[in-house]
């Protein structure tokens, strides 16, 4: 008796999975999982990431980071004094979360400068490049692994502008939007094949034009047309690229195991530290800024 009752127990649970995976909503999700793994993964990779794939939870850190950081542009645009709100200026040079040069004993700006933006074009840039390729990777390597390389890309970012460009004070989330877009560069490179050559092409030339408008827009503002306050650094944007190069593509080249067991992880962990702890003994005892 418990044997034909057990056997119809697990049949009514396969019917509920059936009903569930025919619910509209559960549809609806497939196929966002089914395109998000042809964006994001080699096709060796797809079906592990399709059998495990859920919409929950979603991707918490990239949308938290995001509204923080439209939350103090709003604020610093609106209820702090500015001349106007395209270009941020005299409200955010007094914010504590902005990094500067004087202050670099506040050890906690080298990482709130991402909070702070320089105005529209500066926040409206990085916030979309941070959906766009934050939301999927979210979806499929999970909240700790982004938020991981995102933060690796801010603090390098920082340090790197500390160090290669010192009297610079220093605003925006571009050390972590390149990171992330960095990680996903070189997995590109790396599983071009097998990732759907057409769609690789295309988008190697997305993620160029973008890094190449970028970075020129920055040089720009900082050397042809300058303006007051704080800049957009391109060195924050190539450390940043190089954070995500390393440690991100690491990380998000092994979704399906512990990046903790793989031993190119500690590698690239112990270079950026080095290079972390660099920057701070400069920062300490060689920075112009002292």
């Amino acid at each position: 008796f418990d044997f034909f009752h057990n056997v119809e127990e697990e049949e009514e649970e396969k019917k509920g999975l059936f009903r569930a995976r025919m619910n509209p909503a559960c549809i609806k999700c497939d196929r966002i999982h089914k395109t998000i793994s042809k964006w994001m993964l080699p096709e060796n990779a797809r079906a592990t990431y399709l059998e495990r794939a859920n919409c929950i939870p979603p991707p918490l850190f990239i949308i938290s980071i995001s509204i923080a950081e439209l939350a103090v542009f709003i604020y610093y645009a609106v209820w702090k004094p500015q001349k106007q709100w395209i270009t941020l200026d005299e409200g955010i040079l007094n914010s504590p979360f902005i990094y500067k040069p004087k202050k670099r004993e506040e050890a906690w700006r080298f990482v709130s400068y991402m909070l702070v933006h320089a105005g529209v074009e500066h926040i409206l840039g990085n916030l979309v490049l941070q959906l766009i390729f934050g939301i999927p990777l979210e979806m499929v390597h999970k909240g700790h692994r982004v938020g991981l390389v995102y933060l690796a890309g801010v603090i390098g970012g920082s340090l790197a502008s500390s160090v290669f460009d010192p009297m610079q004070a220093l605003v925006g989330a571009s050390g972590g939007v390149y990171a992330l877009m960095g990680g996903y560069f070189m997995n590109i490179l790396v599983n071009f094949r097998e990732m759907i050559p057409l769609f690789g092409v295309f988008r190697l030339v997305f993620i160029v034009s973008i890094v190449g408008t970028d970075v020129g827009f920055a040089l720009y503002r900082r050397f042809i047309a300058p303006v007051n306050g704080p800049q957009v650094s391109f060195v924050a944007h190539v450390a940043g690229g190089l954070a995500g190069m390393s440690i991100g593509y690491i990380i998000f080249s092994c979704f399906d195991k512990s990046f903790i067991k793989d031993p190119r992880f500690w590698i690239s962990i112990v270079a950026y530290l080095v290079c972390v702890v660099a920057a701070v003994l400069f920062n300490i005892f060689l920075s112009p800024a002292n």
